[in-house]
């Protein structure tokens, strides 16, 4: 029997979940599509500058499972960008973060926080 798969937690939802070119009238390829959790991994290494052991760790996974999703992430993003074919982000294999609202540490979250603690002065 195969072990269980194990459920990678997301901070959020990407707030856009289609992207294309938008010089090319003659675009009829199909989208790649990118899961939740490959957007994840591009979030938290990229764009919040975490290396993949940490990135592991608030994604609740082993290292070695989030550097084969985030290279996988990358591979489509290339593909998309090389090509110009759409990217559509959905599916995958995970679950939104289940901890105290702005309380998982990334920088979307702390944003939300510091707003909201100057909005109750």
């Amino acid at each position: 029997m195969p072990r269980p798969k194990k459920w990678r937690r997301v901070c959020c939802m990407p707030g856009s979940q289609s992207f294309g070119p938008l010089d090319d009238g003659r675009y009829t390829r199909q989208a790649i599509v990118m899961t939740v959790d490959e957007y994840e991994t591009i979030r938290l290494i990229d764009f919040e500058g975490l290396n993949q052991e940490e990135c592991a760790e608030r994604m609740g996974v082993a290292r070695t499972t989030a550097q084969a999703i985030y290279s996988s992430a990358r591979t489509k993003l290339a593909e998309c960008l090389v090509k110009g074919t759409a990217l559509s982000i959905r599916g995958g294999e995970y679950v939104l973060c289940e901890r105290e609202p702005f309380s998982c540490g990334c920088s979307r979250c702390r944003k939300k926080k510091s707003g909201m603690e100057e909005d109750k002065e």
